[in-house]
């Protein structure tokens, strides 16, 4: 399994099958080295409605006749422009010709930006991906939970956490998310994006490795094999 990060909360994931495009925000994105036009891919994974997460998913589906996975009402409102979809909620998994996807629980909101009226789209959901022999973790956007400790009996060997603090868990309630996750290491997600959201990632990770663990900050357009 390889990742590549492209800011925010952003990763494509390559595996021996297929590739994946995880929270696709590229085009509006100020950390993104790419564009939406530029990825190729199979499947588009979401992991909430926010536009800072999934703008760019329709426009990928319909380009690469890639499939949207999502929970229902996400996949609902993009079937609904002509995407393909598949749709699933919280605690369901389905196996993919390139491996598992689960969706987990999260503890955000969801909808998409229309005029004064936002249109909620269903819950906030985590991805968990097996492939290739690993077990990928991307929370999403999430506080922390005490149910974290339910989705490392998986066996995460990389999860990708939100750092930002104010929409997500801040650097000290994502230490104890990996206390309770234990994965093989962490990649921080969700941060600097705006200064609202801002965060030293290295302080997070020397937080981190107070309790002993590891923490690998990715820059924008890098990739590494997990």
């Amino acid at each position: 399994m390889r990742l590549t990060y492209h800011g925010h909360s952003c990763f494509v994931v390559e595996t021996a099958k297929a590739r994946l495009i995880l929270d696709p925000f590229l085009s509006d994105n100020p950390n993104a080295k790419i564009k939406a036009a530029d990825v190729r891919c199979d499947y588009v994974l979401v992991s909430h409605g926010h536009e800072d997460h999934s703008c760019d998913a329709l426009e990928i589906a319909k380009r690469c006749d890639a499939t949207i996975v999502a929970n229902f009402e996400i996949t609902e409102y993009f079937a609904a422009k002509g995407a393909k979809t598949h749709g699933m909620n919280p605690g369901g998994g389905f196996n993919f010709p390139f491996g598992r996807v689960k969706l987990t629980l999260a503890h955000h909101t969801s909808s998409v930006e229309a005029g004064l009226h936002p249109i909620y789209l269903g819950v906030p959901c985590g991805l968990l991906i097996q492939a290739d022999g690993k077990t990928l973790y991307h929370a999403g956007d999430t506080a922390l939970f005490m149910d974290m400790q339910l989705i490392g009996r998986a066996g995460i060997d990389v999860a990708l956490l939100p750092i930002g603090d104010n929409f997500t868990m801040g650097p000290e309630d994502a230490v104890t998310a990996l206390d309770f996750l234990k994965p093989k290491f962490a990649v921080p997600i969700h941060y600097n994006t705006w200064p609202i959201i801002a965060q030293d990632p290295a302080a997070f990770a020397a937080l981190a490795a107070r309790s002993a663990h590891t923490v690998r900050v990715m820059q924008p357009g890098e990739t590494i094999d997990v």
